[in-house]
């Protein structure tokens, strides 16, 4: 993995076998970034995608592995108990052009991704929503 930070604005390449969602949260923590949205593009062969399910109140999950084009990664980082949280989603397109998508869980690089993040001045973070199942942002 490699960063460049310009301004507000840091550029991220990630290589073969770097893991998406730890690697943002490295890039942020090293960058004491508190609040940012980002978008990538790139290529991924190893990934789980989770659609969350009301009744349940966890995710779905679905894994997927060969060859795929990342064709949209954006999400935005923020923080739970002053650690970076990253939430993300994800579209592919694998074999045939056949996308898949959902709330990223994880995903090792195949061949490069990149990314530029837009830190926010500010400072958002998650909280826990009993009623909801999930961590909603808190401001």
């Amino acid at each position: 993995m490699y960063y460049k930070q310009y301004g507000d604005k840091t550029v991220v390449r990630l290589d073969k076998d770097d893991e998406i969602i730890e690697s943002i949260k490295v890039v942020a923590s090293e960058l004491s970034i508190k609040t940012a949205f980002f978008s990538a593009i790139g290529a991924t062969d190893d990934f789980t995608v989770g659609v969350f399910d009301l009744e349940k109140g966890d995710y779905e999950r679905f894994s997927y592995s060969g060859n795929h084009e990342i064709l949209d990664l954006s999400g935005n980082i923020t923080s739970v108990d002053n650690k970076p949280y990253v939430h993300a989603h994800i579209t592919c397109a694998g074999k045939g052009g056949n996308t898949v998508g959902g709330h990223l869980l994880n995903a090792k690089i195949s061949l490069t991704l990149e990314m530029v993040i837009i830190s926010v001045d500010a400072e958002v973070t998650r909280e826990y929503d009993d009623t909801l199942g999930i961590n909603r942002l808190s401001f």
